[in-house]
């Protein structure tokens, strides 16, 4: 009897063994295909971006651009490109393949960080949220005049990001960083409508939640600082560009986030501005560096 109870307890505790192993086995086999499924999908969504972003075509700037910040075409027409730099009050403008640039003066030295045209005006954000605004005629002058100051638009934050929906006749201004922002968790952007007589309305408040960045990105505790923002004229997409954390997010209309791509390698020294062309190609500015000028890079939509 004794050998009997001993022979059932012993296929009991191989019985258990085998299970046991089994379940290990299933649960590495399990662990092993989600890690498969979700490489596949992040491997999807960054071959849904229609750029390659590892083969631009490089545009060095003069050396009056050496800290481009903000970039934009006129109607979308890359033949002359638009832009700011940080440090003075000048509207440059020139061809992508030219050696000089020509400028215009619109006010004194100040942070300059991005700029837009909408309705034939120019609007240059200071990163104290304070907008310039001046016609287009005025860049054949050496000063412009009739130059616009809007303040007190935007609550108290830095600014890096300016864009227009020429389409929807609205401006929007985004935060690199607030004690709002940090507490919130969020980057803000705020929507305001251009109107005939050139003055703006507020049109609502948007926000980029760092919770979702990092998911897509695989960041933890991101803080996200973004630099730039323009609107894919094709798809209705929001570009998003983040100098400091070298990332790119893209989302739709009403900006839920859709995706997030690293801006890796050699090309990014310091990624500042972001504009499309009306044949949907990317461009992306980069301030210059110890060994490099600025440069603005383009990435040919993918055929």
């Amino acid at each position: 009897m004794r050998n009997f109870k001993t022979q059932i307890s012993s296929a009991l505790v191989i019985l258990l063994m085998a299970f046991f192993f089994i379940s290990c086995v299933n649960g590495k086999h399990d662990e092993a295909k989600s890690a498969t499924e979700t490489a596949e999908t992040e491997t999807a969504e960054i071959a849904d971006l229609p750029y390659n972003l590892e083969n631009p075509v490089k545009f060095n700037m003069p050396q009056n651009l050496f800290e481009i910040s903000g970039i934009v075409f006129h109607n979308g027409d890359p033949k002359q490109v638009f832009a700011i730099q940080d440090e003075d009050g000048d509207l440059f403008y020139l061809g992508l393949n030219d050696k000089q640039s020509k400028y215009t003066k619109f006010g004194s030295k100040g942070d300059y960080e991005d700029l837009t045209i909408i309705k034939n005006q120019i609007i240059v954000l200071k990163s104290n949220g304070e907008l310039h605004m001046f016609p287009i005629s005025e860049i054949s002058k050496p000063e412009a005049a009739n130059v616009i100051k809007i303040k007190d638009l935007v609550p108290k934050a830095e600014y890096e990001g300016l864009a227009a929906d020429e389409k929807a006749g609205k401006i929007y201004i985004l935060t690199k960083g607030s004690k709002s922002d940090e507490k919130n968790k969020a980057t803000s952007i705020y929507a305001f409508e251009f109107s005939a007589d050139n003055t703006l309305k507020p049109a609502g408040t948007f926000s980029l939640p760092f919770s979702e960045i990092e998911a897509l990105s695989g960041t933890k505790k991101i803080k996200f600082k973004p630099s730039a923002l323009a609107k894919n004229p094709s798809t209705n997409e929001w570009y998003i560009l983040s100098s400091v954390n070298k990332l790119l997010i893209v989302t739709d209309d009403n900006f839920k986030i859709k995706a997030a791509y690293p801006l890796k390698g050699g090309n990014f020294n310091q990624p500042e501005g972001i504009a499309f062309d009306k044949d949907n190609n990317l461009y992306i500015s980069n301030e210059g560096g110890t060994l490099a000028a600025g440069d603005i890079l383009q990435f040919k939509l993918k055929k």
